[in-house]
């Protein structure tokens, strides 16, 4: 098949064209960058705008599926402090793919919405009820990026009601994993957490926002891509949960990566730092009853490959050493 990725140059849409390419498609990748931390394997790459109309039309063009993963997103601390961009940005990317795929007769037409869809009184607690689909109304989503992500979803069924599109929506919950921006601002907690723990020496303190105790289940990059082609693959058209219901505090997070670092540290909250929601957790039961799966991936078997892989990003002689190592024992002087 002839498929299109969109933030492709990002965190998921780079795993997501690898494993597109494995399974024997042609894909072409879309995004404002290439791939950060690893050369993409698409067969064609266009660093484009997609909030042009021009440009959604020319990525569009040719192809049978679109996976619109392109958003300008971030962690809490991005999220909240840039509400008027981020929203503008990315309906411009929305409306615009929309369009286009209708006017390139594309298929098949993913949207990548998230968890910050639900209505916040429903997540006021660290003990929270599990979301369900339907917990997104009465909206009272994020400000900003939650707000403009629930539109979108409402943009897919009227483009589905009206053009005949054929959409999928995925809700998105805390993907994490390598290959991920884990420093600048962007990047979510696990990457967070995972580069100060791996920069901290033994013994010391490494700062928190909030107070610890908010509750979040994450997902590992392995099972999003897994559950992103099933349900692509699958004939459901209403939003669906795409996460784990493993729910732990961020400090318990934090504890657990120190446990795979082997180091023991202190933690110093900041209250006065962006903490999002009390609890967030995924329910997933009608996600085993419409792909009959759910993600298998447990967080600590997750963890300690994205520790790994930031812990090396973060100590370049370690990797230009491990490097030589391993180039020196193909040449066999070693």
């Amino acid at each position: 098949m002839r498929i299109l990725v969109t933030g492709a140059g990002g965190f998921i849409g780079s795993h997501l064209v690898r494993r597109l390419k494995y399974e024997g498609h042609w894909v072409r990748g879309a995004d404002l960058k290439q791939p950060e931390f690893d050369k993409t394997v698409a067969d064609e790459f266009h660093v484009t705008d997609l909030r042009s109309t021009d440009n959604c039309l020319q990525v569009c063009g040719g192809v049978e599926q679109v996976y619109n993963l392109a958003a300008d997103m971030g962690g809490i601390g991005y999220i909240t402090a840039y509400l008027a961009n981020i929203a503008r940005n990315n309906t411009l990317i929305n409306v615009n793919m929309l369009d286009a795929a209708v006017n390139c007769k594309v298929q098949r037409f993913l949207f990548s919405s998230s968890a910050c869809v639900y209505n916040q009184e429903k997540q006021l607690d660290v003990n929270v009820t599990p979301l369900k689909e339907e917990d997104a109304y009465p909206a009272l989503p994020e400000r900003g990026y939650g707000w403009e992500k629930l539109y979108a979803e409402q943009l897919c069924e009227y483009y589905s009601q009206d053009y005949g599109l054929d959409t999928r929506i995925v809700r998105f919950h805390n993907v994490y994993g390598p290959f991920g921006t884990y420093d600048g601002g962007k990047e979510k907690s696990p990457a967070a957490l995972c580069r100060k723990i791996a920069l901290a020496e033994d013994g010391s303190t490494i700062d928190i926002w909030g107070d610890g105790k908010q509750t979040r289940s994450y997902m590992y990059i392995d099972d999003c891509v897994k559950g992103l082609l099933k349900l692509m693959e699958s004939n459901y058209t209403k939003p669906l949960n795409l996460g784990t219901d493993e729910i732990v505090s961020v400090d318990e997070l934090a504890s657990m990566i120190c446990k795979i670092a082997g180091k023991k540290l202190k933690f110093n909250h900041q209250l006065d730092k962006p903490q999002g929601v009390r609890g967030r957790n995924s329910d997933n039961t009608k996600l085993l009853q419409i792909l009959q799966w759910e993600p298998q991936i447990k967080l600590m078997d997750g963890l300690r490959q994205t520790y790994k892989w930031i812990n090396q990003q973060t100590h370049p002689p370690v990797v230009e050493s491990l490097k030589r190592a391993s180039l020196l024992k193909q040449l066999k002087v070693v």
